[in-house]
């Protein structure tokens, strides 16, 4: 990669570019993607890993980028891939990245359904690219499947296992990312077999930083209250000292005085 980032700023000016594209005529990413953090929670998960790249909408062709040659998934996934180069390029070729990605995901519309389970299964297919899964959180109505995902196998897509779960959730294993993609009552959610838990999505986040909030709070709480009681008991053991040594004091005085009489009762005896 490192060779390859070096060429790429000698010869900055030379690199062919993808041109802008205009953006989707629809909300399924903000609605599936972006506000459930689904794109977040893939970065955090591959965080210890730093040649993996997660992204959306970036434009990848095979050889160029030749706006009628080019896909652009909804969220890609690779590995290795130069991070620098795309950034130049504006999208990810693959004879100049050297591998294709490792995975792709397309997100149901009523006006890119079909063509995500024909034509652009054909175009990954021959990319090169490991993985294509689609989700269709209709259920159905727009993809051939409310999931569905196939792998490369010696050039060929094969279907990837879907497992129902009932309940409407349904479920297939990704080897390239390993973690299952999961329909979930119409709801994108990765689930990681090592954790035996789901990535987590933005509500989850927020609903999370609640409870530590809440939990932060009531411990400050509790502190503060712990601390109010130690006071009031040191307050109570000054008080209940205070008074022992007036006690001790008038004592003392007492004393005192008692000697002092004995001693002029002494004197006027004559003793």
């Amino acid at each position: 990669m490192t060779s390859r980032t070096t060429t790429l700023t000698q010869e900055r000016e030379k690199l062919e570019r993808f041109p802008d594209y205009p953006p989707r005529d629809d909300m399924q990413n903000w609605i599936h993607l972006y506000e459930p953090s689904v794109i977040t929670s893939l970065a955090i998960h591959y965080a210890d890993e730093p040649d993996v790249t997660v992204a959306s909408e970036v434009p990848v062709t095979l050889t160029s980028p030749v706006r009628e040659d080019a896909r652009i998934p909804d969220l890609m996934f690779v590995r290795g891939g130069d991070r620098k180069l795309m950034e130049e390029q504006r999208g990810y070729v693959i004879d100049r990245q050297v591998k294709a990605p490792d995975f792709v995901l397309e997100v149901a519309s009523p006006t890119t359904g079909r063509a995500d389970y024909t034509d652009k299964r054909t175009d990954y297919e021959r990319f090169g690219i490991g993985e294509y899964w689609r989700f269709d959180p209709s259920g159905g109505e727009y993809h051939d499947a409310a999931l569905a995902g196939d792998r490369l196998v010696d050039g060929v897509y094969e279907p990837i296992a879907i497992e129902n779960l009932g309940e409407g959730r349904l479920r297939g294993y990704s080897e390239a990312l390993g973690l299952y993609v999961c329909w979930e009552e119409g709801m994108l959610r990765f689930f990681d077999p090592r954790t035996e838990r789901y990535l987590s999505s933005h509500e989850e986040d927020a609903g999370r930083l609640d409870e530590e909030r809440a939990g932060r709070m009531a411990a400050e709480s509790r502190a503060e209250q712990e601390r109010a009681e130690r006071l009031a008991a040191e307050s109570c053991a000054e008080r209940e000292r205070a008074e022992r040594l007036a006690a001790e004091s008038r004592a003392a005085d007492a004393e005192a005085r008692a000697a002092e009489l004995d001693d002029e009762l002494r004197r006027m005896r004559g003793e």
